[in-house]
């Protein structure tokens, strides 16, 4: 069969790499340090150390935070190297489709839209309902109608999230002004959240009891690992610091900083939180939804709950922008190589974003905010995130032995190969077996859907399988 027609035909990402893309370089290093935390470290920090503690590890959660972090850095250091060769913007869906060819990066482009439009909309869920209780706070309650999506545990009479609709909304319209601006205002909810988690752990660090930390590992070895598997998505979120590669200057220096040093800031803050967290509260008292405000209020420091709370609306707003902003540029990404409709990669002339698409993945995710229950879409966020972490750790393998990649000037190599990258494949493929059925049903089901949608579409105006067309054809 001629190499046009092959189903996986591998983008020839040498000649994009010399051409303008139209996007308009404006990110620095610090830029994406801070996109990354953003995309980290979220309400979770203030709500999982308790849950792992009370139900997996005691008082040695910050073991599970650490081997976790341990496993997601394998996978940072595969993206580092395929963002530093290959900076070109979709992330893991590019670097996939030039090592394995056009229907795997499909699927796994596929698999990450969901990956992204999920995580907006359980997040936007989350921050809704944290604002709504800040509301009440002031004498403010929304008619149940309004206030939850139909048939949201604890709620009777829900119909729509009105609160989730209106934020993911108000995030797409700031996407849209431009990424200048987005990067500088996630930049000053970044500082404000990480000021507010030191406040909680400088004020509660007086208060450690050392009884508390006994006896450290009440579950044994296992609840580590187990506690692992649930802190691993605490962290996921770093990878779309990688779909920013066309907008960053110098990207073969500034990518790897940005996603090395945005996931050893949020390891020490989910490791110093935890530590402090469980030496005031014992351990088995922790499975909470508030574990913080828990401890707070224990210490009689009632007057940091509020700032709390509103360190966590801010987290989840940084959480919101940077997922958003992922999501819209994989869509521009999948556009541009036509798999999907040239609408979707048009920029806009000032701002130089795609605001097309900024607005379409804004109105899908904020429908799902609205109308879907939160604890129907929340796993499936980490089956696409672990499905692109695996490809891309395997990806290294492929991409030092690829003779097209010989030339590239690549700033940064994963050290310990091959066997990193193969342990990150085979430790991201584990936590996948982990899920639950519902969560491979529903993606059987999305990538079906994918599926029908390349068959009718994306594989009758794939640009690089045009092209691949045209060159055969001429004679030699």
């Amino acid at each position: 069969m001629r190499q046009p027609r092959q189903l996986l035909i591998k983008k020839p990402v040498q000649q994009e790499l010399k051409q303008r893309t139209g996007l308009e370089k404006t990110l620095t290093a610090f830029s994406l340090t801070t996109m990354g935390i953003g995309a980290i470290v979220g309400s979770g920090i203030f709500i999982t150390p308790g849950l792992i503690a009370a139900n997996y590890t005691g008082p040695g959660v910050m073991l599970s935070y650490l081997l976790a972090v341990v496993v997601c850095a394998m996978a940072a250091l595969c993206y580092s190297e395929f963002s530093s060769t290959i900076p070109l913007a979709g992330s893991a869906y590019t670097y996939v489709y030039a090592i394995f060819g056009e229907l795997i990066a499909w699927l796994l482009g596929w698999a990450l839209i969901s990956e992204y439009l999920f995580a907006v909309s359980s997040v936007a869920v989350s921050w809704s309902s944290y604002f709504q209780n800040l509301l009440q706070g002031f004498g403010i309650k929304l008619p149940a109608f309004l206030s939850a999506a139909a048939g949201t545990a604890g709620v009777k009479g829900g119909g729509v999230d009105i609160v989730a609709l209106v934020v993911t909304m108000l995030v797409a319209w700031l996407l849209s002004k431009g990424i200048r601006e987005s990067a500088r205002i996630n930049n000053i909810m970044v500082i404000v959240k990480i000021l507010v988690i030191l406040l909680f752990i400088g004020i509660a660090i007086f208060y450690v009891k050392p009884a508390n930390y006994k006896p450290f590992l009440p579950f044994g070895a296992k609840g580590i690992v187990k506690g692992a598997a649930v802190a691993f998505y605490a962290y996921i979120g770093f990878d779309a610091v990688s779909t920013a590669s066309e907008e960053v200057k110098n990207p073969k220096r500034n990518m790897p900083i940005g996603i090395i040093s945005s996931l050893l800031v949020a390891a020490v803050l989910y490791v110093s939180l935890s530590a402090v967290l469980v030496g005031i509260v014992h351990y088995s008292k922790l499975n909470v939804a508030d574990p913080v405000a828990l401890a707070l209020s224990l210490i009689h420091q009632n007057w940091a709950a509020g700032v709390i709370s509103l360190g966590a609306i801010v987290g989840m707003t940084t959480v919101l922008i940077v997922m958003s902003y992922g999501g819209t540029r994989l869509l521009f990404a999948i556009s541009r190589d036509g798999l999907l409709p040239a609408p979707l990669k048009k920029l806009n002339p000032k701002t130089k974003v795609p605001v097309i698409n900024t607005w379409i993945f804004g109105i899908v995710a904020s429908a799902f905010a609205a109308f879907i229950p939160i604890d129907k879409i929340a796993e499936l966020v980490n089956i696409g995130t672990l499905s692109a972490f695996a490809m891309v750790s395997l990806g290294i393998v492929f991409l030092r032995h690829d003779e097209r990649f010989r030339g590239l000037d690549t700033a940064f190599k994963v050290p310990g190969y091959p066997y990193l990258p193969i342990i990150s494949f085979l430790a991201c493929v584990y936590l996948m077996s982990q899920l639950q059925a519902f969560t491979w049903e529903a993606f059987g089901i999305w990538v079906v859907i994918g599926l029908i949608v390349y068959a009718t579409y994306g594989y009758r105006h794939s640009r690089v399988r045009n092209a691949a067309v045209i060159d055969d054809s001429e004679p030699s």
